[in-house]
């Protein structure tokens, strides 16, 4: 009996815990700029961040911005474009889903689900299942004049087993400013 006491216990480390996230209450605003054609709601507890630069040069469009979720550390970049004729639109579509594509390398799974709205807005929102840099994508168009397209992405590694509850969460606000989205 005395014998076991002495005895040492094997050591096993802790695993490794992730942070709890207090989750913000869902609550939204109307975006409406005088530089972009269009309006939508996104959640209180984000910020507009407008993009000055890109790649130290102006942005191609002055409605180039960001919807900035500190508390999430995320961020869903905003990229607008004017349609001028069918070649241009044919090549911001194709870019579209180049760019989704490219996350095709480290994706476990991908999404695509058609938008159509009956205030002429359509377009495709792209779920990326699996460690990427970007887990949603979406873009948003009239097909004559006005093309958008977003891209969320968190500032931090991506574990998909840790971000998912952040990222379902995000989601939910991405389908509220969809659901809201007209063109002016």
């Amino acid at each position: 009996m005395f014998i076991s006491c002495q005895e040492e216990s094997n050591r096993i480390p802790k695993p490794r815990m992730f942070p709890k996230v207090e989750y913000p209450v869902k609550e939204y605003q109307k975006f409406e700029q005088s530089y972009c054609n269009f309006t939508f709601d996104f959640p209180v507890y984000a910020s507009i961040e407008k993009e000055e630069s890109f790649f130290e040069e102006k942005p191609l469009n002055p409605c180039w911005f960001d919807i900035v979720i500190p508390s999430l550390n995320g961020r869903i970049h905003c990229s607008y474009f004017d349609i001028k004729n069918d070649q241009s639109f044919d090549k911001l579509v194709s870019d579209a889903f180049k760019l989704t594509g490219q996350h095709n390398i480290k994706a476990n799974y991908r999404d695509e689900m058609l938008i159509e709205k009956p205030n002429n807005v359509s377009g495709v929102i792209f779920d990326v299942d699996g460690p990427v840099a970007s887990p949603t994508q979406f873009y948003l168009t009239d097909s004559t004049n006005h093309f958008l397209r977003g891209a969320l992405y968190f500032n931090n590694k991506v574990d998909p087993d840790s971000m998912a509850p952040v990222h379902d969460f995000i989601k939910r606000d991405i389908a509220k400013m969809i659901e809201t989205f007209s063109w002016k």
